[in-house]
């Protein structure tokens, strides 16, 4: 039952002793701003003073505010107003409020553009080290759960990881092999249409066949993985996250990242190298395609170039790098997806945070390796 607040005043040995009741809550505003004023004003006599809430009945933040503001303006005058006898139930909350908005609010225009800018790259170079870090212990995390698993293989996830290597790759085909299709076919026009100025029709096939199978196949994949697959793992383990699925797990022994990011990450990395050479595969044959009905080159002369200009050294390479690509794709949508916290703002976030980790690792990633088979001659 909410009782009409109250604040009582008496003097006692020099000390002025308050004495609060009733409910100090918010639908209570009007009852509790006047008591407030006019003991606020009684501030500007110099003599300490104590408020006793002990018959306090209701506390919410907004009377929580009104006794902090009550305390902040004693103590801007010179002078000590003590809280005594608050609830146990409701001292976290006074707490809580008793150090917010201590620090003095900056002027705006007061530091320099240079020291804004200092600050920002700074703030910049922790947040990467911050994502470094996440990443380095999800990558040491999944190290131990699969020491684990291949200690004790009977604790592996078969039926999950069968269940998402069906989801990252066998549904993932036809979205796969129509954008690589229209990739390499786009390639070839253009080849075609800018290489004709020259006559060198016929290196568009090289063009085609040593960009597809070295670069544009596994990039494109691994780009479309990120964006399809990716985002997936990330709201799916935040989801988890709010729901409180994960600590339950904890709870009941089991370690989340055996049973939960081991079979996803396992699944993608099995699963990008298909996608890449299938990819591969239709990226060629679009461009194929393209050269026959764009520029007028059959199929047989497309076919016995490209056997000319690529070898199994240009597909290796491209396979090489997709496995890598797929641990970094899984990595960062796992990591994201634990950091989700209790809203769906956050996970909305994390999940857009996700996709743009990904794509940009897997770039940083192609440069990488392009510059390392570069090196050693591949």
């Amino acid at each position: 039952m909410s009782l009409q607040p109250q604040l009582s005043t008496a003097v006692n040995e020099g000390r002025l002793e308050l004495t609060a009741s009733g409910s100090w809550t918010a639908d209570h505003a009007r009852a509790l701003e006047p008591l407030i004023d006019t003991v606020a004003r009684q501030g500007e006599q110099a003599r300490p003073a104590t408020i006793d809430m002990r018959n306090v009945s209701e506390f919410d933040t907004y009377g929580a505010w009104l006794l902090e503001r009550l305390t902040r303006e004693w103590s801007a005058r010179g002078k000590e107003l003590r809280v005594q006898a608050l609830p146990e139930r409701y001292r976290g909350l006074f707490e809580e409020l008793h150090h917010a908005n201590r620090e003095a609010p900056r002027r705006p225009g007061g530091e320099s553009r240079l020291l804004l800018a200092l600050e920002a790259v700074g703030r910049a170079v922790t947040e990467l080290g911050r994502d470094l870090l996440v990443f380095v212990n999800m990558l040491g995390a999944l190290g131990q759960a699969v020491t684990n698993v291949l200690l004790r293989p009977q604790t592996f996830r078969i039926t999950s990881a069968v269940h998402h290597l069906d989801r990252v790759g066998w549904q993932a085909v036809p979205i796969i092999l129509l954008i690589t299709f229209l990739i390499g076919g786009i390639i070839s026009q253009q080849g075609f249409f800018h290489f004709r100025k020259f006559g060198a029709d016929e290196y568009v096939v090289d063009m085609v066949g040593i960009l597809v199978l070295r670069e544009i196949g596994v990039l494109i994949v691994a780009i479309m993985v990120a964006g399809r697959s990716g985002s997936s793992y990330t709201a799916e383990l935040g989801s988890m996250k709010m729901r409180e699925e994960i600590d339950a797990l904890r709870t009941m022994g089991f370690d989340p990242v055996e049973v939960l990011i081991l079979p996803r990450v396992l699944a993608l990395v099995c699963a990008l190298p298909l996608l890449t050479f299938l990819g591969s595969m239709a990226a060629l044959y679009g461009g194929g395609l393209v050269a026959w009905l764009y520029g007028d080159m059959s199929p047989e002369i497309f076919v016995t170039r490209l056997r000319e200009a690529i070898s199994v050294t240009h597909f290796k390479v491209g396979i090489i790098k997709a496995p890598f690509m797929a641990l970094a794709i899984g990595v960062v949508a796992c990591s994201e997806g634990l950091r989700v916290k209790g809203s769906a703002e956050s996970l909305g976030l994390q999940t857009t945070t996700s996709v743009v980790k990904s794509i940009f690792l897997v770039i940083v990633l192609d440069g990488l390796f392009a510059i390392f088979f570069a090196s050693i001659g591949m």
